[in-house]
This record gives C-alpha cells, sequence and structure tokens, in this order.
C-alpha cells in the first residue's frame, strides 16, 4: 500500500513542540527544530539543513546545527529572526546533489518551490491562550429550548409546533418559529458540560424578521421572542457559573432591511446612516442580492465607530455585558465589493477593539473556502475550518454516493457539494490529505489551532445524512451512517483546531441542507436518541480534555492511503498515534524509528491493538479509529 506520505520525511512545524515559543515579538529571535530522521539503511538523515527565510522580501539563508542524534533520527537546531511582522520561512534537507529536498508547510517537495506553503510565524497574531483547550457546542437559539417569555408573535412569524417538520425550502423557510429562547439555552446547559463541553457558541440573538436572525433590525437589544436583554444576561451568567465560555454571532457585512440604521438610510438621503450602506442612485446594494440583506459600506467612520470601532461600539457593549468572543458571519465578505476592500482593516479594528474590551476576547470568522490571507496579521483569530477540515473529511466519508466505499451500508443522499452542482465526491485519504495539508500550510501555526472544526453546521447538510444515515430530517436509530460518522468525530477531536458540535449531532440527526439541519431538539422524545453515537461523542471528548498533545501537540502525518489515514500529535508531555481506517484493509505497517527512538510498545488509549515487532509498528486494519500512546524510554 503506497502512501502519499512518507514517514522518515524530515519534520517541522510552527507547534510550539517545533518552534519553542508561544509569543513571538517583532524584532525577536525564534529557535527552530527539525526532526531528521536516518534513513532506511542506518545512515544518517542529512548532511545539511539550511534555513531559508523571507526579510524585506529578500531571501536570508543560515546553517542549521545538528544538536542530537539518537537511534531513530536527528535533531537540528537553527534560529529564526523575526525582522518583519510577517515571516516566511522553509528548510533546505539535503544529503548531496542528487537528494534535493524543501521542507514547507506543505510537506517535502524535491524541487523548488514557491514561498506559497512555507512556514509562517505572525508576531501580530495572539491568541488567547484559552482557546486551544475549548470544545465548543453550537446552539440556533430557535430550536434547542422552549421557555414562556410572553412575547406576541410579529406579524412575520408562523408559528410551529416542536415536532413540526421543519420547512426548509420555499418562503416558508425563514419565518417558520418554533419558539426556543435564551432561558431555554440556559435551562440546558447541563446537557452542555455533561458532553464535556466548555465553550457555547449562539448563532445571532438580536431582533430580526426571521428565525436565523441574520437580518438584524437592530444591534442594541436582543429579540424579545428569545427573551430580551434580561434573558442574555442571566444566559451568561448560568452559562459561566457552569465553567462555559460564549460566542455571539455579529453581521458585519450586512443588516436587515428593517434595521433603525437602513430605514434611516432610505428615508433621508442626506443622513449619516446613508453612508452606511452601499447605494447606487436610489438602489442599493444588497448581499448576494437578497434584497432584505442591505450591504454595509465600511468607508464610513461612522459606521466603524458605532459598530465595532472603539468603547461605544455593538462589539465593545455586548463583550462588557459578558461575551467571551464573536464569530463574526460572511467575515470574507466584510468591506468588500468591487474595487473596495477594507476587509483587514475592519477585522483589525474589531480586535484592537475587543484587545481594550476583553484582551482575552476570542475573534473568529466565517470563511467558507481558502481564507489565508485574512488570517496573517492582527485581524481575525481563525475561521470556521471549512476548507481545511470540512470538506475533505466529507469527500474521505461520504457514505451516501453510490458505490462509496466508506464504512457502513449507508443510504444514497444525493446531496451536492457544498455549493457545487455535482454530488459530494469520494475521494481517498491521500487527496483528502493533501487538501488539508496546502490549506493549512498556508497559514501560521496559531492561525489553524485558533480555527473551528465543523462536522457540520446550521449552514450545511448533517454529518449524518453524509455518511448515508439518512434524508428525512430525523434521527438515524438504524446506524446507517453511524460508522462512518464516527470516524469523523474520532478525527474531529484528534487534529489540531478547535472542535465545535451542532446541536443534536450527537443523538444521529440527519438534514439534507442548512436549513433542514435546523432540527428542534428533541428532549421529549429520548427514545429515539441514537445512544451510541451519543457515547461516542461524550468518549472522544473526554479523550480531548484528558491530552494535551491532542489540544495542543503538533501535527505530523505518518501514512495516507485510499482508505487510511495515520498521523501524530506531539507535545513536551505526551506524544499520541491516531489510526483511521474508512473500512476494514490490510494492516499499516511504518518504521518504529518514525516514532521515535526505543518505542517498544504503544498502549492503546482507545481502539484497535497495534504490534511493535523489531523496526516495524503494524497497525490494524479494523474499520475505525485507534488512538495509542507512544512512550519511549
Amino acid at each position: 500500500m503506497t502512501s502519499a506520505v512518507d514517514p522518515l520525511d524530515p519534520h517541522h512545524d510552527g507547534s510550539p513542540y517545533y518552534t519553542r515559543t508561544e509569543a513571538p515579538v517583532l524584532g525577536g529571535r525564534v529557535p527552530l527544530r527539525v526532526r531528521v530522521p536516518h534513513r532506511r539503511d542506518g545512515a544518517p538523515g542529512a548532511v545539511e539543513v539550511v534555513l531559508r527565510s523571507v526579510r524585506d522580501g529578500e531571501p536570508a539563508i543560515r546553517r542549521a546545527t545538528q544538536v542530537s542524534t539518537d537511534a531513530a533520527g536527528a535533531w537540528w537546531e537553527v534560529d529564526l529572526d523575526l525582522v518583519n511582522p510577517l515571516t516566511s520561512y522553509r528548510f533546505l534537507v539535503s544529503r548531496g546533489p542528487d537528494d534535493y529536498r524543501w521542507l514547507t508547510a506543505t510537506g517535502i517537495h524535491r524541487r523548488d518551490v514557491t514561498d506559497a506553503g512555507d512556514f509562517k510565524i505572525s508576531t501580530e497574531h495572539h491568541l488567547p491562550a484559552w482557546v486551544p483547550d475549548q470544545i465548543g457546542y453550537q446552539v440556533f437559539p430557535d430550536r434547542f429550548e422552549k421557555t414562556d417569555v410572553g412575547a406576541t408573535l410579529p406579524d412575520w412569524a408562523r408559528a410551529a409546533q416542536w415536532d413540526d417538520p421543519v420547512v426548509h425550502k420555499g418562503p416558508e423557510v425563514p419565518v417558520q418559529v418554533y419558539g426556543g429562547t435564551l432561558d431555554g439555552v440556559a435551562a440546558r446547559l447541563e446537557h452542555v458540560t455533561s458532553l464535556g463541553a466548555n465553550l457555547l457558541y449562539l448563532t445571532p440573538v438580536f431582533e430580526a424578521r426571521s428565525n436565523h436572525r441574520y437580518d438584524a433590525i437592530s444591534f442594541d437589544r436582543v429579540d424579545p421572542l428569545l427573551g430580551g436583554d434580561a434573558a442574555l444576561e442571566r444566559l451568561l451568567a448560568r452559562a459561566h457559573e457552569l465553567g462555559l465560555r460564549v460566542v455571539g454571532d455579529l453581521t458585519t457585512n450586512h443588516t436587515g432591511d428593517f434595521h433603525d440604521w437602513f430605514l434611516q438610510a432610505v428615508a433621508d438621503p442626506t443622513s449619516v446612516e446613508r453612508g452606511f450602506y452601499r447605494f447606487e442612485g436610489d438602489d442599493y446594494v444588497s448581499w448576494l442580492g437578497i434584497s432584505s440583506l442591505p450591504k454595509l459600506d465600511h468607508s464610513s467612520a461612522e459606521l466603524a465607530s458605532r459598530l465595532y470601532a472603539g468603547p461605544d461600539s455593538v462589539v465593545a457593549r455586548w463583550l462588557e455585558q459578558g461575551l467571551d468572543g464573536w464569530r463574526i458571519d460572511v467575515a470574507n465578505m466584510t468591506g468588500r465589493l468591487g474595487a473596495d476592500d477594507h476587509a483587514h482593516a475592519v477585522a483589525r479594528a474589531i480586535r484592537d477593539t475587543m484587545d481594550d474590551v476583553r484582551p482575552d476576547g476570542w475573534l473568529l470568522a466565517e470563511h467558507g473556502h481558502d481564507a489565508s490571507q485574512d488570517l496573517t496579521g492582527p485581524g481575525w483569530h481563525g475561521t470556521m475550518d471549512y476548507a481545511g477540515f470540512t470538506r475533505p473529511l466529507w469527500c474521505w466519508l461520504n457514505g451516501g454516493a453510490p458505490g462509496a466505499a466508506t464504512a457502513g451500508a449507508g443510504i444514497e443522499h444525493g446531496l451536492d457539494y457544498l455549493g457545487l452542482p455535482i454530488d459530494i465526491p469520494v475521494l481517498p485519504a491521500e487527496a483528502a490529505v493533501a487538501t488539508m495539508r496546502e490549506v493549512h500550510g498556508s497559514m501560521p501555526w496559531g492561525s489553524w489551532t485558533s480555527c473551528t472544526m465543523h462536522l457540520d453546521s446550521h449552514d450545511t447538510p448533517r454529518f449524518r445524512t453524509v455518511t448515508g444515515g439518512g434524508v428525512d430530517g430525523g434521527i438515524d436509530q438504524a446506524g446507517h451512517g453511524r460508522d462512518a460518522h464516527l470516524i469523523g468525530l474520532a478525527l474531529q477531536f484528534t487534529m489540531p483546531g478547535v472542535p465545535v458540535v451542532f446541536m443534536g449531532d450527537e443523538l444521529g440527526l440527519t438534514g439534507v441542507d442548512g436549513e433542514h439541519a435546523r432540527t428542534p431538539y428533541p428532549w421529549n422524545r429520548p427514545e429515539t436518541w441514537d445512544t451510541p453515537t451519543l457515547d461516542a461523542y461524550r468518549e472522544w471528548i473526554a479523550l480531548r480534555n484528558a491530552h494535551v498533545a491532542l489540544r495542543r501537540g503538533g501535527m505530523r502525518w505518518l501514512h495516507a492511503s485510499g482508505d487510511t489515514l495515520t498521523f501524530l500529535r506531539e507535545h513536551h508531555d505526551q506524544t499520541l498515534l491516531v489510526h483511521a481506517n474508512r473500512v476494514a484493509t490490510d494492516p499499516v505497517v511504518v518504521p518504529t524509528q518514525a516514532l521515535g527512538p526505543g518505542v517498544a510498545a504503544l498502549p492503546t488509549v482507545v481502539g484497535s491493538a497495534a504490534s511493535v515487532t523489531g523496526d516495524q509498528v503494524s497497525l490494524p486494519g479494523a474499520a475505525g479509529v485507534s488512538l495509542y500512546t507512544v512512550t519511549s524510554p
């Protein structure tokens, strides 16, 4: 079985295990380490390791020094000078003119490459210390739990009973209201903490004219349908009492067409609010042509001061009320339209406000594709990692396509591929890993680890449907998509980043699109819950919480081929090996020295046992994910 990665390739990543610093400073110096295994014939792993960095736009060369060696390989070290706010670098690892290799963030290349995949260190990207230890739980407030708030249903809304089917096609989609409230969320927080999650992510709570509330009519008040400002205050107090941090959701790209600002802008062309929006004559520009979502114009200084810049802004006010961070909706398009691009300025202004008001606040951007150009400076801490995690994982574990070679029987789902008018592909591990490495290799390590990992969200089909679990919006009690779902779950909780669970995924809920996925939580029907899935969520969340390497360790690929992928999470305090097979396959054999010196056994944390015999490690072919502790004398 040929792997797309060589377990004896030299390795470096931007994690503290290889950089020996977590707070780079402009003008400072960062010690870098490179691990170079010995060759398979026992010869030394390298005769030369050279650091190539870029300073002021010009390459700079510095030789590394071999500082130690053992039976598995050698460690080389070299100092990197941080001359610029963003420094890119890579390593030349050579044994002579016939062995010419560049080690970059995207892997090993036996040829000259561009700087695009270089490792990167930003002196402006300062991640709050608590973020890597988070396990998130996403709640769509209208669909989590009901309480009586005494609010009158507005004229735009259509009341639904809790067990009514979700309308996910046609004009009734945004107006179907189930009556979930923030007090309802507070009442069910023990479920969130019982899973082991420690972060609550709420989709918008501001007053709006839809169930999703991305069309806010004001940023100054919480929707009365959710219980108003007092209910948010109670929720934040209860969440913090239980040890949960809370991240809110803010639209900086647009407002609703009934927003206070927009109504003033339309009524008075001479008003300051007119400058908050993009107008072309008497017509306004809307987001993606959706007339109810007028596009904000971020060339307005007054808009900035009201929305996100300074102590009197919306961003500042609700952080002071107790939010621990913001998720910014449509961050990729915020400030961008035609020839105008204010995106980085907006992101930086939000960060500046957060740094002043809540220095340890987390700023997360929604970005559905390549976010690398937006994650290297003092703006967004990270993004929702659809590009580097969700998409490749869906392609590897797609169990609902005809002939899909994944675990479980599966049910054909007919889903398109996250906006592309084609069926979700079924791709081998080497393709999935290549995408992951390319996406993550384009951003600094600190940005990658502050991105959120989603199997799905309120904007996508349910992962359980992707894996072949069904299309009716109910719970896959029969377990048609369970096997592949739980493989994805295990990878979500063993890879770098912040895993986030969308409410109900732990029960095995299905859904064919984002609106369909917004199913009211079936609290009153616990007998329908898929218990093996719920148990698996609790198990993998507990493992993530228990092992620092899974939260803060580096990432080193050992094998990627067809139905199998294998990697290490390396931390100063422990090293763990993760081995995943999407179906039963042949055992995978890797050299013992790839794991480090003196490895005599791999104690099993979960899954099937591995065997260590002499210079080889045999990893099981059973379908599923196994986790091992790598022990060395």
